[in-house]
């Protein structure tokens, strides 16, 4: 389940904003920490309350979020919030695990500090530990020798959460998320504004066997990547590997890894040929008139796969007042060996010398005018990360027109 959207103004949903030193300490989560949480409900524990004093935060964990309520006393407000968490988690409580270990000392709540903004973010990282500890101990519990196996060996991975998925109040399902690939994505993008940490997870979802069978069922695996991400690489176009009999994450886990690792650093490069592709359109398509991401698509897999080009006429609208498109235009001649300078040049060649010579008494009703028509040449999906151009045909596009 998706997250609310933030609170712009940290307004209650009475109207009363929050409570000083309670609205630093949630602005410097928002702003700081390395996980999209987000603000949920705001509300005050007093029915005519000067202040707001309690909040609702979603927590990013396995691929999902969880919900808890974090309720602090706006007449005392330098006292630590209550925490609440989720109806499904009446097990989880991490004071009494402090006192038990007797490491209560240790926890950011006994030296809590009203004046630290950053006190709020060290609780939800504490926390946020301590649940998923115990989230791997719920799901070594399951009584199924295959998950105690898989949980066994793929545990001790770096960033990697479980927890059990219930239906009925009774697990059904172990869903594992799994940590892929030890790069820092942002360095193979230089210049991507990109305020998170970009991760790419392996989504694993194995049922909870309840009889013996001596061919297990597979897992059902998905790639999930932060948004961010999506503009620079698609996980949706990556082929998994086939998940064989007897087969566990151990043994599947190199491979996969091995062979997104190529595609990663393949489509780093494919970015500095998009750029080169674009720089190289002005001396033979001219100067961009202006930007406006559309029709041109350069594909994240660039240049294995060509760009698609879409003319537009600056003259001609259909009924609803928007300009008449042609189709689509991805049968010229392409090579992924040519340098930017010969992939621009054919392309030009083949819109000037063919495509328009062919057409011509098709388009012409289209286009009578193609000198005032333009040629638009995007990035991708509006992504800054390569550079989007209106660029206007020149007059060598009208004039086989007039000879016809």
């Amino acid at each position: 389940m998706s997250p609310p959207a933030d609170t712009a103004a940290l307004a209650s949903t009475s109207g009363a904003p929050l409570a000083p030193l309670v609205a630093a300490q949630l602005n410097f989560v928002l702003s700081q920490a390395n996980l999209p949480i987000r603000v949920g409900q705001i509300w005050s524990g007093c029915r005519d309350g000067r202040y707001a004093d309690r909040f609702t935060l979603a927590i990013p964990f396995c691929l999902d979020y969880v919900y808890w309520d974090f309720l602090y006393n706006a007449l005392s407000p330098k006292v630590a919030p209550d925490v609440v968490f989720g109806p499904d988690d009446e097990g989880f409580q991490p004071l009494v695990d402090f006192d038990e270990t007797g490491s209560g000392e240790k926890s950011c709540l006994a030296n809590w500090d009203c004046r630290d903004t950053s006190a709020l973010l060290s609780l939800i990282k504490e926390l946020r530990e301590f649940y998923i500890e115990y989230q791997k101990k719920r799901a070594a519990e399951v009584d199924d020798a295959r998950l105690k196996f898989e949980i066994s060996t793929v545990l001790s991975k770096e960033g990697i959460e479980v927890c059990t998925v219930s239906s009925n109040g009774r697990p059904d399902e172990v869903k594992f998320a799994v940590p892929l690939l030890d790069l820092d994505l942002a360095k193979l993008v230089p210049g991507c504004p990109w305020k998170l940490p970009q991760k790419i997870h392996l989504q694993a979802v194995f049922p909870i066997s309840r009889s013996y069978s001596s061919v297990p069922s597979a897992p059902r695996l998905k790639l999930v990547s932060t948004p961010d991400l999506k503009s620079f690489f698609s996980v949706d176009d990556v082929k998994l590997p086939p998940w064989l009999d007897g087969m566990c994450m151990a043994e599947y886990l190199p491979n996969l890894e091995e062979n997104l690792k190529i595609q990663v650093v393949e489509a780093s490069a494919s970015i500095g040929s998009r750029r080169r592709f674009i720089e190289a359109l002005a001396p033979t398509f001219g100067r961009p008139l202006e930007a406006d991401p559309v029709h041109f698509v350069i594909p994240l897999q660039f240049p294995k796969h060509q760009p698609v080009l879409t003319l537009e006429s600056s003259q001609h609208f259909n009924a609803q007042g928007l300009p008449i498109m042609s189709a689509p235009v991805n049968d010229y001649p392409w090579s992924p060996r040519w340098d930017p300078t010969e992939m621009v040049e054919r392309i030009w060649k083949h819109l000037c010398y063919c495509r328009l010579a062919r057409s011509a008494r098709k388009l012409q009703p289209v286009f009578p005018n193609l000198a005032n028509s333009y040629l638009v040449i995007a990035g991708i999906n509006g992504n800054p990360i390569v550079p989007a151009m209106y660029i206007q045909i020149p007059h060598v596009y009208h004039r086989p027109f007039l000879s016809l």
